[in-house]
């Protein structure tokens, strides 16, 4: 379990794991509303070089980036009305073995998304965030 007190904190933790992703993967990014899964995804973007805003695809479901020759794309699923509309956006398409997708909400995708290769779950206990990782693949557990 990590604690994170605060946003600084939060995208530092996203730098650490770019950092540690040296190819292709997946990242489930759960927990509440506003407990800090862009924040993270900010970080993360950040440490790879990348200097745009960085927003929550709530409205869009999908912002992808291309950063340090890699192409990383950040999924919310929060307004997902169906599972199946991932199939009308071409989620296919996102998927290859080369990107690195943070997904959040990924609860919403199922069985439409692959399976993660980390977890990340997120709460808040009214002071600090709490990370709890877990991996899920062998990349998961390179990372971890």
């Amino acid at each position: 379990m990590q604690i994170i007190s605060s946003a600084e904190e939060m995208e530092n933790f996203g730098g650490r794991l770019a950092r540690a992703c040296n190819s292709g993967c997946i990242f489930y990014l759960n927990g509440d509303l506003g407990v800090g899964k862009t924040t993270l995804t900010r970080g993360f973007l950040r440490a790879l070089g990348y200097t745009g805003k960085v927003k929550s695809p709530t409205y869009t479901l999908v912002e992808d980036y291309s950063v340090a020759e890699r192409m990383i794309y950040h999924f919310d699923l929060y307004r997902l009305g169906d599972p199946e509309e991932l199939e009308y956006i071409g989620i296919r398409d996102y998927l290859d073995e080369e990107a690195i997708c943070l997904i959040e909400w990924s609860e919403k995708g199922k069985p439409f998304i692959p399976k993660a290769d980390v977890e990340v779950q997120i709460s808040y206990d009214g002071e600090a965030r709490l990370l709890e990782l877990r991996a899920c693949s062998e990349i998961g557990e390179k990372i971890l």
